[in-house]
């Protein structure tokens, strides 16, 4: 048996409906091959790079299990086909770390509740951008340091047209050698 570190990407709205199910959806598929979970924790809800299966965000479950490495195919074929399941990474582990069992089992009690998620504004990435987008009190988007990155664009366009306009110019100045040649009788 080699011990192993999954995360797994779930979606949000089987995670909102009953968290212990949507975790035993990543769990159950891990035991019914053989695995033995040491924690499963959540790790964190966030918004998604890009849509996964038309989802913009979603709920990381993050496990450290032991199974035998031949059975991980068998895993993984699961995984696939399971609807919950976004995405997935599996990597061996060490060991698990320190204070990782503690996390899950205090998810384990009877009083723990989820966290209200976050606005979908918050912390939304984009990837044209390629900085954090915050909505306004208009609820319009705009993107930190937007300003700041439009003025630069701008003079990085200006600083390319001056550099093609100068290029264009040195051309100009060059006698054309094109459609030269020498006359024939006929053309005299």
């Amino acid at each position: 048996m080699k011990l192993y570190e999954g995360m797994f990407v779930i979606d949000n709205d089987l995670v909102r409906e009953d968290w212990q199910a949507a975790k035993s959806l990543v769990t159950g598929t891990l035991e019914k091959h053989g695995a033995t979970v040491h924690t499963a924790r959540r790790w964190d809800e966030r918004a998604l790079a890009y849509p996964i299966k038309g989802r913009r965000r979603a709920t990381y479950l993050l496990t450290y299990f032991e199974i035998e490495g031949d059975r991980n195919t068998d895993v993984a074929r699961d995984l696939e086909i399971t609807d919950g399941v976004l995405r997935y990474l599996v990597t061996s582990a060490a060991a698990v770390p320190e204070g990782e069992a503690e996390a899950s089992q205090a998810e384990q009690a009877d009083d723990f509740q989820l966290p209200p998620p976050p606005p979908d504004s918050v912390g939304r990435y984009s990837p044209l951008q390629g900085d954090v987008e915050e909505e306004n009190a208009d609820g319009e988007e705009s993107s930190e340091g937007g300003d700041e990155a439009k003025a630069e664009e701008s003079k990085a366009d200006e600083a390319k047209a001056e550099g093609s306009a100068e290029g264009d110019a040195g051309q100009a100045d060059e006698p054309s050698t094109e459609g030269e040649g020498t006359k024939t009788e006929e053309q005299a």
